[in-house]
């Protein structure tokens, strides 16, 4: 299998803030699961 390009990270909906992704299923409240681009694979074309 190929690797992600991608990781998952939880976040607060209330103050932003990272949080781990078990916490963050837990809570789904209060919280979000988003993934974000792994370093080198994100949006650096310059325009």
């Amino acid at each position: 299998m190929t690797d992600s390009k991608t990781t998952k990270i939880g976040r607060d909906a209330k103050t932003g803030e990272f949080i781990p992704v078990k916490e963050a299923i837990r809570r789904p409240s209060t919280t979000t699961v988003e993934r974000l681009p792994k370093p080198g694979y994100g949006d650096t074309k310059k325009s």
